[in-house]
């Protein structure tokens, strides 16, 4: 009996696994209608959002950051909130704070919260280097915890929950640069790049005639949360994670087989956070196409976005013009990658064990 139960279990979980194929290409379709092309970055944020992670996103003024993400909001039918850092910006504008209310008709007065912006599922958090530790502090809290402290009471945020925080690589004056740890919050580092000469031409000729587009909107926060737990229960073969293990351990300078090109220019590897984002990105990139298994393609495909800002490169690669970038792809090269035969074959067991 219990055994016929996990086998309608997984086909449950089957055919939400073509739901999500099927919602991300529709999904793709709508966001074209007002973004023109940004296809990986596109790809990269729905795996994070599916993979239950946060994106650090970087790129000059213009590229329509804020654009994308308010219009993903909208076709996944998720609240969404823009906070505007700045230095003079305190953690009660971004948590919510406690005034007094009074009560005309008896006199009492009372404490009443008033929810800051955070209480939203989709928080931009446009150049989150612009503002103190202190404040940069209570946006990371309510990362990793989904709740926010005030007035000395913890309060949890509606699932799910997705921050994507900016950075202008330009300007440096006034900025408040996240250190290592923070910036290891973040499932993702997405570069945002200029569009090509095609797309130019297409983003003007679209931006500057009349506009009345409206988006179809899928999958409910419900409907975002079980897949959620869908990906979590994607089976990962062994060597898929040894693959992604090697990946990482082979960023730790001085460490095992570690290869020159890495001793000579890094001077911090990644931790094994890393690793977990490297399945985590993995099982949703394979659940987005449709496939029950993960693949080191699969893990292979993120590892730039996974890795480029836990790998802190010395003098010796600033000097060179080396950038992790470079030294993710070396590694790439330089990591065998096997697969096994029997992987479109797996079900899809309960997950057990801690969730990052």
């Amino acid at each position: 009996m219990a055994e016929e139960m996990n086998v309608k279990a997984s086909e449950a979980d089957l055919a939400a696994v073509r739901q999500l194929n099927d919602a991300y290409q529709k999904i793709k379709a709508e966001l074209s209608k007002i973004i023109v092309g940004q296809t990986n970055v596109i790809d990269e944020l729905l795996i994070a959002i599916f993979a239950r992670g946060h994106c650090m996103l970087e790129g000059v003024p213009g590229l329509a950051k804020t654009l994308m993400i308010q219009t993903l909001a909208e076709a996944l039918s998720l609240k969404f909130n823009r906070i505007q850092f700045t230095p003079d910006l305190m953690p009660s504008d971004i948590t919510g704070t406690e005034v007094i209310q009074e009560d005309k008709s008896t006199g009492n007065r009372d404490f009443k919260f008033l929810p800051g912006p955070i209480f939203a599922n989709v928080i931009l958090a446009d150049e989150i280097n612009r503002t103190p530790p202190k404040t940069q502090a209570a946006l990371l809290e309510a990362m990793q915890e989904h709740k926010v402290t005030t007035g000395g009471l913890r309060r949890p945020l509606d699932p799910p929950f997705f921050v994507l925080a900016t950075q202008n690589p330009i300007e440096q004056e006034g900025t408040y640069p996240l250190p290592e740890a923070q910036l290891d919050r973040f499932m993702f580092k997405i570069f945002v790049d200029y569009p090509s000469e095609d797309e130019e031409f297409q983003i003007v000729k679209l931006t500057t005639a009349p506009q009345n587009v409206k988006l179809d909107r899928f999958l409910s926060a419900k409907e975002i949360l079980d897949l959620q737990g869908i990906v979590r229960r994607v089976p990962v073969a062994d060597h898929v994670i040894n693959y992604a293990m090697k990946l990482v351990r082979l960023t730790r300078v001085s460490k095992g087989d570690t290869p020159k090109f890495v001793n000579d220019n890094v001077s911090w590897g990644a931790g094994p956070r890393a690793t977990q984002y490297l399945i985590l990105g993995g099982k949703a990139r394979a659940v987005l196409n449709g496939r029950y298994y993960v693949s080191t393609e699969d893990v292979a495909s993120v590892a730039l976005p996974v890795l480029r800002h836990r790998i802190i490169t010395n003098f010796n690669a600033e000097a060179e013009g080396i950038t992790s970038d470079t030294i993710i792809q070396d590694l790439l090269k330089h990591v065998p990658r096997q697969e096994s035969e029997n992987l479109a074959d797996a079900r899809l067991p309960k997950v057990t064990g801690a969730e990052v």
